[in-house]
């Protein structure tokens, strides 16, 4: 990005789409069981593809450059939901154009011979630029982290889910997805790029209890004290959060979303269905980040702007900077 110039990264997560089907016996475990029942007693009634679509259709005239999704795309880890969720993936866009990383709803339960999340691998990917950073990083197997470039813009996908037991909505990043995070950071840093961190679940100890929070969300604290950040996305919780990290050079926005597909309030518990537009702006060697959040105005509402924020930063573009 050049003075004056934008890059507008929108982001969506917890789609929750309504695809449950192909749910035979020889795919129930306990945990599947619980949460079909979870869904048919009150989540069918609350998550809906009218929200999600009408999210999708709003996006459409805002001039994005990239879309982020963090995760549950759907609910119980069924082959035919996954089917589902690549289809809708290939209408969102291409796999340059969008970047995924899985929820606890994606990798619900241990999969046998099926390929799971791995049919969004496109979409996990690392690109031309990440894959050079990664070298020598130690990267997870899985390809975790990713690192995609986009001007001055680098995000890095995480993977926080993993089957857990009944009852249990935690996630876990794992010593060495942390030790790579903290490489890729300190790499890019170098590079004078702006460090966007997607992940599921929220990554602070404050923003969840452990049953359903990120175990090990104290030590990606610490590699953000000890590297920083420019910006961190994440879902899981249904809610529209703003909290701030302790980086190594200021304050590190964490910024929390309602589910995409959240069409009425459940119980009064969360709010509607809403993504978020982050706008990159580059002015005097110096980059700002402006939130503006855009959902339903009300159950049956049309999609509006509800809120418009800068998320200070003390970034200053600088380092190496070759192939901006």
């Amino acid at each position: 990005m050049a003075g004056g110039e934008r890059l507008t990264l929108a982001h969506i997560s917890d789609l929750h789409l309504p695809t449950i089907g192909g749910f035979g016996p020889r795919h129930w475990t306990v945990k599947r069981t619980l949460g079909y029942l979870n869904w048919q007693r009150g989540r069918k009634l609350s998550f809906t593809r009218s929200a999600v679509d009408a999210l999708i259709a709003d996006m459409a005239g805002q001039r994005v450059d990239h879309l982020a999704v963090t995760g549950d795309l759907i609910n119980l880890g069924l082959p035919a939901e996954l089917e589902a969720a690549t289809a809708f993936l290939k209408g969102l866009g291409s796999p340059e154009a969008v970047s995924v990383v899985p929820g606890n709803h994606d990798i619900y339960v241990r999969l046998k011979r099926d390929p799971g999340v791995a049919r969004w691998r496109e979409y996990m990917a690392s690109d031309a630029f990440g894959q050079a950073v990664l070298v020598g990083i130690g990267a997870r197997a899985d390809g975790f982290p990713f690192v995609r470039r986009h001007g001055r813009v680098a995000l890095i996908g995480l993977n926080s889910a993993l089957p857990m037991p009944p009852f249990v909505a935690a996630g876990l990043l794992g010593g060495q997805q942390l030790g790579a995070l903290e490489r890729v950071l300190a790499k890019l840093k170098a590079q004078g790029l702006a460090r966007v961190i997607l992940i599921h679940h929220p990554p602070m100890v404050s923003l969840a209890p452990p049953r359903r929070g990120l175990l090990d969300a104290r030590g990606f604290e610490e590699v953000i004290a000890r590297c920083g950040a420019e910006l961190v996305l994440h879902g899981h919780n249904h809610t529209n959060t703003l909290v701030w990290a302790d980086g190594a050079q200021g304050r590190v926005p964490v910024v929390g979303i309602a589910a995409a597909g959240m069409s009425r309030m459940a119980k009064g518990r969360h709010a509607l269905a809403r993504y978020n537009l982050l706008r990159f702006i580059e002015d005097a060697g110096m980059l700002s980040i402006e939130l503006v959040g855009r959902g339903l105005s009300a159950e049956g509402g049309d999609v509006a702007e509800l809120e418009r924020r800068v998320l200070t930063t003390s970034f200053a573009l600088s380092g190496d900077t070759a192939g901006a």
